[in-house]
Formats: C-alpha cells, sequence, structure tokens
C-alpha cells in the first residue's frame, strides 16, 4: 500500500502494529534514518534493541544469505512485546526476498522495516511492498517539514509554551537546516527551557540556532555597519584564521550591503521589506537589519555598494597589492564614510 506524504506523517507517529512491513525510501539518507527511528520507536519502543525484539541487517549480508530475513522474522523472542526487522540499504535485487518474506507472513512474527536509497516508480522493491495488502511504502523527499509536522516535534521536545515569533522562527529554520541538525537544535531550545515556564522567544531560538561561518560573517557586517572601526581588524583575523579568503569576505559584503538596500529601498519602509525577504528574515537578525537600513538609507547603501564593487574587481584583477589589506581598507571606508 502507498502512504502519501501527508499519510506518512501520520503513519510513522503511529505505525499500524498489525502490518506486515514497511518500506521508507529517499534519496536524504538522514531524513529516510530520521523516519525510520521514529516508526521503530513507535512500534518496539526505544528498549526494543536491549530486549532483543529488534534484529537488524545489512542489505549486503541479506544478498549473500537471503534466509537471514526470514529467519529473524519468524525466531522467538526470549522477551514479551512486538518485534521488529530492520533492512538497511534495501535495493531492488532483494524485491524477491522481500516478496517471499511478506507471502510468508503470519501474525505474531516481527514486523519488515526496509529502508532504501531513491527509488523510482517502475522499482521492484517498491511494488513488493504497495502491491501486498498489509504492508505499506512511503517516500521521503526534500521537502521542509510543515507547520503541522515542526509542531509535532515541538509537542515531542516537551516545548508546548511558544510564542507565535518563536514558531515562525522555528519554521523558517526547519527550511534551512538538515533534519537532524533541525532536531538538535530543537532538543538544545529544550533543554534550555527546562524548568521554564515563559513562552519560548524568537530570541532564545537564534540563540540555540546553529552558528556558521556566515554567523560570523554577519557578525564582522554589522561592526562595519555600525561604525565600530576599532572591531574590524580582530574580526578579520578570526575569519581568516577559518580559513574564509577576501574574496569570499567581500562577496558576503556585497549581498549584506544589498539587503541593506532592498530593505531601505522598500516604499513600505525597510520593516515591510524584510516582510517580504526570501529567505524570511526572523528574529534578533531581521530587527538589526531593519535597524541598520533605517540608520544607512539608500544612498548610503549605494555608496557602500560601490566600494564593495570596486574592491572586487581589484581582487580579481592582476593587481599584485595584498588581498586582505585591500579588503580590510575596504571595510574600514565603508565604516567612516557611512551615515552619522
Amino acid at each position: 500500500m502507498k502512504l502519501s506524504t501527508r499519510d506518512a506523517a501520520a503513519y510513522f507517529r503511529k505505525p499500524d502494529a498489525e502490518a506486515t512491513g514497511l518500506l521508507i525510501f529517499g534519496a536524504d539518507a538522514m531524513r529516510v534514518a530520521e523516519r525510520r527511528k521514529q516508526v521503530l520507536t513507535a512500534l518496539v519502543g526505544p528498549d526494543a534493541e536491549a530486549e532483543m525484539r529488534l534484529s537488524r541487517i545489512d542489505g549486503g549480508d541479506l544478498r549473500k544469505e537471503p534466509a537471514l530475513l526470514l529467519d529473524a522474522v519468524k525466531a522467538v523472542g526470549f522477551f514479551p512485546g512486538p518485534r521488529a526487522v530492520h533492512v538497511e540499504g534495501a535495493t531492488d535485487g532483494l524485491a524477491p526476498i522481500f516478496s517471499a518474506a511478506l507471502s510468508d507472513w503470519k501474525p505474531g512474527d516481527a514486523q519488515i522495516i526496509a529502508t532504501a536509497g531513491q527509488l523510482n516508480a517502475k522499482s521492484a522493491l517498491r511494488k513488493t511492498f504497495e502491491s501486498h495488502r498489509t504492508a505499506y511504502a512511503a517516500g521521503i523527499y526534500d521537502d521542509p517539514p510543515s507547520r503541522q509536522e515542526v509542531e509535532q516535534m515541538l509537542a515531542e521536545a516537551g516545548l508546548r509554551n511558544v510564542s507565535p515569533a518563536a514558531t515562525d522562527a522555528l519554521n523558517a529554520l526547519s527550511r534551512a537546516l538538515e533534519p537532524g541538525d533541525f532536531r538538535q537544535t530543537l532538543e538544545k531550545v529544550a533543554l534550555y527551557k527546562r524548568g521554564d515556564d515563559t513562552p519560548l522567544s524568537a530570541d532564545e531560538v537564534a540563540e540555540s540556532a546553529p552558528r556558521s561561518t556566515e554567523a560570523d560573517l554577519d557578525d564582522l557586517f554589522s561592526v562595519v555597519a555600525e561604525a565600530r572601526k576599532q572591531e574590524i581588524a580582530p574580526v578579520l583575523s578570526r575569519l581568516y584564521a577559518q580559513g574564509v579568503t577576501p574574496v569570499t569576505l567581500c562577496i558576503g559584503a556585497t549581498r549584506f550591503f544589498r539587503t541593506l538596500h532592498t530593505l531601505a529601498s522598500d516604499p513600505g519602509g525597510p520593516s515591510a521589506g524584510a516582510s517580504r525577504m526570501r529567505p524570511p528574515l526572523f528574529g534578533p537578525r531581521r530587527d538589526k537589519l531593519v535597524r541598520q537600513a533605517e540608520r544607512w538609507g539608500r544612498r548610503s547603501t549605494e555608496r557602500a555598494l560601490q566600494t564593495l564593487i570596486d574592491t572586487d574587481l581589484q581582487l580579481r584583477s592582476a593587481s599584485r597589492a595584498p588581498q586582505q589589506a585591500l579588503v580590510e581598507r575596504a571595510l574600514l571606508r565603508i565604516a567612516l564614510t557611512g551615515p552619522r
């Protein structure tokens, strides 16, 4: 039986305990692993492996020894409770083995949970599960989680008192981060809010979000935009130590001031412009960019962009001038000649 994307999300949370098996497939191995973990925990519980109610078989081993699957499905468990067999790395070549195991399955046998990579519509493995009366197949695609899925994940993490701004911030993060990184961020936020009954804020979400080189770049450009010229050299040194190149810095600065220019040029003002930005701006970063755009205005951002374009051309030319010095001089000039 084929599960639609919406039905699959509900099934992963509450799988059919009487089903014969489930195939989860998709190009993103991390997303497939997240769903597999969710299904197995709901189906046999978190202690199933320790209680020997969960068997794991590698697809390569099953190819060499086809009897492994049926033996594991029929094995009698020492501990009471539901049982499952997880086959990782299933392929179309294993379809006959799965077909035989599904056909021979009886109530009380271990449920078969198979995970696979991307499978097309003509896949023999997909057809084996989709055509079976009591087995299911679900495809995992690259679409970000829906708002409902994010709310479900919040509830699972124990986060129930969430402000609307924090919800918007988390939804934006769910589209920007990989599934595993997003779940870790939720766990980090939940740990931070343990024992705190106040609503989760967008600021707290931003503080818990993973930092990257891009975030450090934003720190540098904020230093420049706020004319804190004495901080430019130390921040540049830290970024160069991380392996950031002068060209990357120049490109990033150009992107930053283009964002300010877009906000400052919006007919409804920077705040209205921020609401229309894609990808969306949220939390403290949004507020900071709006304030900076209001301060700089359209003409000042255009002057900054002209300085950066000239610097970028010089960096890409045959000039033998030290590139790090060129970028530092450009940023200092922008900080010194910006709006007062």
